[in-house]
C-alpha cells in the first residue's frame, strides 16, 4: 500500500510539473512564434522579419528527429541560459535567450516536462533567409559576450515580492524588452532605453513606449494595464490588434495575480522619452 501511495504521489507531482510547464508556455508566448498558421501546434515555421532577414522558428514538439524530443533536460536549460544548441552551435538571438536566460532552473524544467508531452510532429525546420553578412554563427560568440548576461533572475530584496514577480515576468519569461526596447546596429538591446519603444520592431512595426513617461503610458493606471493584458482593451475603448493581439491571447491565460504583478512593475519603470518618436 505504501508503495502504491508513493507511485500515486509521484504521478501527481509529475502532472503538477507538466501543468506548470503548460502555464509557462503561455506566459512565455512560445506558441505565437513556434506555430505557423494552419500547421500543428509548436511544429515550427513561424516567420520573424528583421533587418537581417527572415528567421523561422523551429519545431519544438517531442519528435526526436525534427523537434526536441531527443534533448536532455541539461540541453534544454543550456539553450535558454547560454543560447547554445545541444551540438554546441550558437543560436541567433531571434530566439530571445538574452531575456530567457533569467528563467529559473525550476521553470525551465517544468517547461521541458510539458513540451515532452506535446505530440510529436515530424516537420523539418525551415532554413533562415538572412543577408549574407548575418549568415554566419561563429561571430555570435562575440555578440553574446557583449549582449548576453547569463544566469537566473535574482530577486531584489529592496522591493516587494509583487514587483520581483513582475520583473521576472516582464524582463525574462515574457521577454517584453525584446520588442519594446530599441536595438543598436548589431541587433543588441539598448538597455539604457529599456521599454522606451522601438522604431524598428518585428515586421518593421513601430513598438510603443510602455514606461510612465508622457510619451509612453502616463495616464494608464495599474488596473488599466491589467485589464488590457486580460482582454486587450485600452483605456480609450480601442482593442489591440496585430502582434500584440497574440501577446494578449497569452497574457489572458495568466492568473490575475501575475497580471497585477506585470502591471505594478510597468508602473514602476523609470519614465523615459519615447525611442519610437523618430518614426512618428
Amino acid at each position: 500500500m505504501a508503495g502504491l501511495l508513493l507511485i500515486a504521489s509521484g504521478a501527481g507531482a509529475q502532472q503538477d510539473l507538466v501543468e506548470r510547464g503548460r502555464y509557462l508556455l503561455s506566459a512565455g508566448g512560445c506558441g505565437s512564434c513556434h506555430t505557423e498558421k494552419g500547421q500543428p501546434a509548436l511544429s515550427g515555421g513561424g516567420a520573424l522579419e528583421s533587418p537581417f532577414g527572415n528567421f523561422f522558428a523551429p519545431n519544438i514538439t517531442s519528435d526526436p528527429e525534427t523537434g526536441i524530443g531527443g534533448w536532455s533536460e541539461a540541453d534544454f536549460i543550456r539553450a535558454f541560459r547560454e543560447g547554445v544548441s545541444p551540438e554546441g552551435e550558437n543560436y541567433y538571438p531571434a530566439f530571445p535567450y538574452t531575456s530567457y536566460t533569467g528563467m529559473t532552473d525550476a521553470d525551465l524544467k517544468a517547461l521541458k516536462a510539458y513540451l515532452d508531452t506535446v505530440p510529436p510532429v515530424k516537420r523539418d525546420n525551415r532554413p533562415h533567409e538572412l543577408v549574407w553578412y548575418a549568415d554566419f554563427r561563429l561571430p555570435l560568440t562575440v555578440w553574446k559576450w557583449r549582449y548576453l548576461e547569463p544566469g537566473p533572475f535574482k530577486p531584489d530584496p529592496a522591493v516587494s515580492e509583487q514587483l520581483n514577480r513582475g520583473a521576472y515576468l516582464v524582463r525574462h519569461l515574457g521577454h517584453c524588452a525584446e520588442c519594446h526596447t530599441p536595438r543598436d546596429a548589431l541587433g543588441g538591446l539598448d538597455r539604457s532605453r529599456a521599454f522606451a519603444g522601438n522604431p524598428d520592431g518585428p515586421e518593421s512595426d513601430v513598438v510603443p513606449n510602455i514606461t510612465p513617461h508622457e510619451t509612453g503610458l502616463p495616464d494608464w493606471s495599474a488596473s488599466d494595464i491589467e485589464y488590457y493584458l486580460e482582454i486587450g482593451m485600452e483605456p480609450s475603448g480601442d482593442f489591440v490588434g496585430g502582434s500584440m493581439g497574440e501577446v494578449v491571447e497569452n497574457t489572458s491565460k495568466l492568473t490575475a495575480q501575475d497580471r497585477q504583478a506585470i502591471a505594478a512593475y510597468i508602473k514602476a519603470l523609470p519614465p523615459l522619452p519615447s525611442s519610437a518618436s523618430s518614426a512618428d
